[in-house]
């Protein structure tokens, strides 16, 4: 089948997207004609699927990649929805040649409208403004931009983005699509002006709406990311009118310095290098110098005291970016070594540090500042990925010895799976005797080591190596998790059914005390495992067992047969 022949969209791929259940309900709305296209382009599809209300369907994509959004609370929820389906359905159904003949309503509304005089075109419009507010602002912001003086537009769009900022209480999620939709009219407005003579009105405006938006987001629910995809947009029009305004750059920088220091929502995060060309040198050394001072005032970090949240840590991050820009840009690595160098009060400080003077070329100094941020927590939990990460630089600097024995004090202080892996790689055979040794002393107590009991640990350990007698020995004499019982019995069934059996038939009765279908179609797929690990009259006894335990669980005894 040649490409122009073949479906938009693959069958096979949309139901194994939607569920057979799922793709029958859209089979039977498409069969039913309940869509309505809007309109087919290369890159999306948009309908009206009428149910018990008229949802806005869009898909995007083509062949086996297939994606878009619904209206509807189903996929909010769970993701493709028999809106979609239908959709798909119905454009397949158009044909190959849809998008090149224009097909859908919103097609032929338009080729319609281009027939029409001005006047009734007016008519109309004014008429669906009289019964759409958020149409009637639109037009009624657009007419005032035309005609208003700047004192007269200003007065008027900020009142109107007040308006659509108040959240009277709580926007709900169901709400936030219309209470966006309000705003962007505003949004809109001030970005017609901001390439034209009002860019400055613009500028203004933009931050205004920033501010609004900012203050608005604690009483919205923002599930979707509409106030972030909101900020951003205004954020990008004050953009657009600063370079057209060309305001003076000092003063563009420090209020852009501000904002981004100080702001809650990262509207302006990098805002350096994203105004870049309207700051010019002159802004550019003035938000530098505005950096650089307020990064002195800054208490240093480290000495090995446990790193607190306090008044300075987002002021921390954002003014070590800004810096880090301008060092970046100036191609000077010994200030970006400094500035990471001034917060070291946490092992991860540390191996960050590392790692950048690794990726700059400066292998020497990165295992000096690793060795370093081992040395200053050496009374603390070992962090594994530091340890690793020095245990690499040792073997890269031929120091396989200091690489073993760093491996070996960490194992001691907080064993790993890990830690054991680099040790078994290093030490084979002698090393894992040494590690078998070690946990086996450990395990009779009730000590953790992370996540990991001790006896977990080594009966994982011993699953890798494949013994499998040793680790069912610990797990008849010490007290293991399930988990570690389950992936005990999953990794050696096949040489050990019986103990395995024990452990599922345990597994099974979680699942039907838990109840549900969920819970009851896993324990009847564990079922079917187990009769390859008995005999058929072994699994017949078991399976009447359970019936007669549960026989009041009509689901549970469906799928038992």
């Amino acid at each position: 089948m040649k490409a122009k022949d073949q479906p938009r969209f693959s069958i096979d791929a949309l139901r194994d997207l939607a569920g057979d259940k799922t793709f029958a309900r859209g089979e039977a709305y498409h069969r039913d004609g309940q869509v309505q296209i809007l309109i087919v382009e290369p890159g999306r599809v948009l309908a009206q699927v009428a149910g018990t209300e008229d949802y806005r369907t869009e898909l995007t994509g083509r062949g086996s990649v297939i994606g878009g959004d619904c209206s509807c609370v189903a996929f909010r929820d769970w993701g493709i929805c028999k809106h979609m389906v239908a959709v798909a359905l119905a454009t397949n159904a158009l044909g190959p040649d849809a998008e090149a003949e224009g097909a859908g309503v919103l097609n032929r509304i338009r080729d319609d409208l281009k027939r029409k005089a001005v006047d009734q075109l007016v008519g109309m419009i004014v008429e669906l403004a009289e019964r759409d507010p958020v149409l009637l602002r639109r037009l009624d912001m657009a007419a005032a931009a035309a005609d208003a003086d700047d004192g007269t537009l200003r007065k008027r769009l900020r009142k109107a983005i007040d308006a659509a900022t108040q959240t009277r209480g709580y926007v709900e999620y169901g709400e936030v699509q219309d209470w966006a939709s309000n705003l962007n009219a505003s949004l809109d407005v001030i970005d017609d002006l901001a390439s034209g003579s009002r860019s400055d009105l613009a500028l203004e405006l933009a931050e205004y709406a920033i501010d609004r938006i900012e203050r608005a987001i604690a009483n919205v629910d923002d599930s979707d990311g509409y106030c972030s995809e909101l900020l951003a947009r205004a954020r990008d029009i004050h953009l657009a009118a600063a370079e057209s305004a060309q305001p003076d750059p000092v003063q563009l920088a420090r209020k852009l310095f501000a904002r981004e220091v100080d702001g809650d929502y990262g509207t302006f995060a990098g805002a350096a290098e994203l105004y870049a060309d309207v700051l010019g040198e002159p802004g550019l050394a003035e938000y530098n110098r505005l950096a650089v001072k307020a990064w002195e005032k800054l208490p240093r970090r480290g000495g090995g005291v446990r790193r607190q949240e306090d008044e300075f840590s987002a002021q921390y991050e954002r003014l070590k970016a800004i810096l880090d820009f301008f060092a970046e840009r100036a191609g000077d690595v010994d200030t970006r070594i400094a500035l990471r160098a001034r917060d070291l009060s946490s092992a991860w400080r540390y191996l960050e540090l590392a790692r950048f003077c690794q990726s700059q070329g400066r292998f020497d100094e990165a295992l000096r500042r690793a060795e370093e941020g081992l040395w200053v927590f050496e009374d603390g939990q070992p962090d594994e990925r530091l340890v690793s990460f020095t245990v690499e630089m040792l073997l890269k600097a031929g120091r396989k010895t200091d690489a073993e024995a760093l491996l070996w004090r960490a194992f001691d202080k907080a064993p790993g799976l890990k830690l054991y892996k680099q040790l078994r790689e290093l030490g084979g055979k002698a090393a894992l005797d040494r590690i078998i040794g070690i946990l086996e002393t450990r395990s009779t107590g009730r000590e953790r080591s992370g996540w990991y009991s001790i006896a977990d640990l080594l009966v994982t350990i011993l699953i890798e190596e494949n013994m499998f007698d040793s680790a069912w020995a610990v797990a008849r004499k010490q007290k293991i998790s399930f988990g570690a019982r389950v992936a005990l019995a999953d990794a050696s069934k096949a040489g050990y059914p019986r103990e395995a059996l024990e452990v599922y038939a345990e597994r099974v009765n979680q699942f039907v005390n838990t109840g549900g279908n969920h819970a009851y179609a896993e324990a009847a797929k564990l079922i079917a495992q187990m009769a390859a690990l008995q005999s058929t009259a072994q699994q017949a006894a078991y399976v009447a067992a359970l019936k007669a335990r549960h026989k009041q669980k009509r689901n549970f005894m469906k799928l038992l047969g």
